[in-house]
């Protein structure tokens, strides 16, 4: 690909000049700017680059909407592992349908073969840059990681762990103001495919990993939670709760460290707020909240209690970040219109009413190939417009889903809190109970060996009466043991009920989402094919119009024509 330094206009490899100011073209640092993927998206420059993949700010040039490109790196697109994991980024994200997780648009392969994602264009910065300057105080925190409390626990009621919750990962936008995007689902795991983790991998950032992770690939939701629990310490302290120099001391800290509180510290912060932490950043994943949901709740009562303002419902308050068909600006069609208006008075103008033979044939052919484009883009916005009603009901079901979740996994977070608090009474009331009928044998025991005494020693009275208390308390104990046992089945069973409705949403969210893709790749095939037809005619148009322009860039009368081309 090459591009006019001038006007800026784009040419095949093999054009020389600019047919507009006649300038020699140069050579596009980045071969992808200016490229088309999916014969939808205008790669427009580049955003950033990494080493997994090279990210560019795009245009979704049918609707005119703005967007980011991820598209993954050469040296990683031969592994297949790499590339379904990168493909499993875009459909976690895109299924997830939350205002705190990235929107993913589309997804694909580039005509040389290397698979990207069509993502939200973020305006802001990740958290690591304002954790680079500093403790954040509270009132700022506090929503933040309540943000990602919720971003958490719609991806784990969809049966998906991040795995790799660090700052870098979490986006904080800047309209809304620090409205939070979690990012980079790339190594997420959902409950329902372990196909991609080997045994002996680990997988995640060594300062946030979960002690459980370090020897288990078994992941839960738990291990999500712990690094919640690392980055809020982080935020509210200004520093990671652990120091280390290497990845095996890390790990060694995570295992083994005391898990200190941000008073040690000299923070100070609500008892509550430090106390969650703590909880969060437990060894034992029985020993943290119970989910993601638990963790919001609690966050929002604190913050009501320090009378910090807190997000509100963000599902029905924050817009999607999908919008609808915007109005066009003038296409390159309309531009290519205008043009061959304008070569027709050049030819006037140069030659008078007996133009040359050959320049008046490829102005013909200018003429046929604007038309043939005419018609293409016409067959590609009735293409993109089924597309976005097939996305629309895509759309709107996965936010349907999402509500109906957002409630069930709000009433199971409540269920499991129960369940884990009937657990605690039931094992307090079994321990009291072992006490008592222990103490009680103690007294059978000493009973007889007084019971040979005179029955009317006042020892052996205050041993029988002893005796009797402690066996009343024993029936008391035992009562309250089985009660609380029979509040755990309950408890239980009402988890298992809404974990089985859970489970019958995500399945019907996969229905759904199955139900739509044959239309959608069937539109988007349609629409690449229509894409590629009308971008090889567009280069044929460009060559064409510098043959044409070639001989008649010698008459001064057509200076002003000529410019007037690149404004077209």
């Amino acid at each position: 690909m090459k591009s006019c330094p001038q006007c800026k206009l784009r040419y095949p490899d093999e054009s020389t000049h600019c047919f507009v100011d006649g300038t020699e073209l140069i050579a596009a640092r980045d071969p992808r700017i200016g490229t088309v993927l999916a014969g939808r998206y205008l790669i427009e420059r580049p955003l950033a680059e990494g080493g997994m993949a090279s990210v560019y700010i795009a245009n979704h040039r049918l609707v005119d909407r703005p967007c980011a490109i991820k598209i993954l790196s050469r040296a990683l697109a031969r592994n297949q592992v790499v590339r379904e994991r990168f493909r499993r980024e875009a459909k976690a994200a895109q299924q997830l349908a939350h205002p705190n997780i990235i929107d993913i648009f589309d997804q694909g392969e580039t005509d040389d073969g290397l698979p990207f994602m069509v993502m939200e264009l973020l305006d802001g910065e990740a958290l690591s840059g304002p954790l680079g300057r500093g403790p954040m105080p509270i009132e700022r925190a506090l929503p933040i990681l309540a943000q990602i409390a919720r971003a958490l626990a719609r991806a784990h009621d969809f049966g998906v762990v991040h795995r790799d919750l660090k700052p870098d990962n979490v986006f904080l936008c800047r309209d809304p103001m620090d409205l939070v995007k979690l990012l980079d689902f790339g190594i997420a795991r959902s409950a329902s495919d372990s196909r991609l983790t080997s045994a002996g991998e680990v997988f995640g950032t060594p300062q946030y990993i979960a002690p459980e992770r370090i020897n288990s690939i078994d992941v839960t939701p738990s291990a999500d939670l712990y690094a919640l629990g690392i980055i809020g310490f982080q935020m509210l302290a200004g520093r990671l709760p652990y120091v280390a120099h290497d990845v095996g001391s890390w790990f060694l800290q995570h295992l083994t460290s005391p898990v200190p509180s941000l008073a040690s510290f000299g923070v100070t912060v609500p008892p509550a707020l430090d106390a969650l932490l703590r909880a969060l950043m437990a060894k034992s994943p029985n020993e943290r909240p119970v989910d993601a949901h638990r963790v919001h709740a609690d966050l929002l009562e604190i913050g009501a209690n320090a009378r910090i303002t807190m997000p509100a419902d963000l599902d029905r308050t924050v817009p999607d970040s999908w919008e609808p068909p915007r109005t066009l600006p003038p296409t390159a069609v309309d531009r290519w219109a205008s043009r061959i208006v304008t070569f027709e008075n050049m030819l006037t103008t140069a030659y008078g009413s007996n133009p040359p033979a050959a320049s008046r044939a490829l102005l013909d052919s200018l003429t046929q190939r604007v038309e043939q484009v005419r018609r293409l883009r016409s067959y590609e916005a009735a293409a993109q417009n089924r597309l976005e009603l097939v996305e629309a009901r895509e759309r709107d079901g996965r936010q349907r889903f999402g509500f109906a979740m957002d409630a069930l996994g709000v009433d199971a977070s409540r269920a499991r809190n129960d369940a884990r608090l009937a657990q605690a009474e039931a094992l307090d009331a079994a321990g009291r109970s072992c006490a008592h009928r222990d103490a009680l044998r103690r007294w059978q025991t000493e009973l007889r060996a007084l019971e040979p005494a005179d029955a009317s020693s006042v020892e052996l009275v205050a041993a029988y009466r002893a005796a009797a208390d402690e066996a009343e308390a024993w029936r008391v104990a035992r009562l309250a043991e089985v009660e609380s046992a029979a509040r755990v089945e309950e408890a239980s069973r009402v988890v298992a009920d809404l974990e089985f409705q859970i489970h019958e949403l995500r399945s019907g969210l996969e229905r759904l989402e199955q139900a739509s893709e044959r239309e959608r790749t069937q539109l988007e095939a349609e629409l690449v094919s229509l894409g590629r037809s009308a971008e090889a005619l567009q280069s044929e148009l460009v060559q064409a119009a510098s043959d044409f322009c070639a001989p008649l860039r010698s008459f001064p009368a057509l200076a002003t024509s000529f410019s007037t081309l690149g404004d077209d």
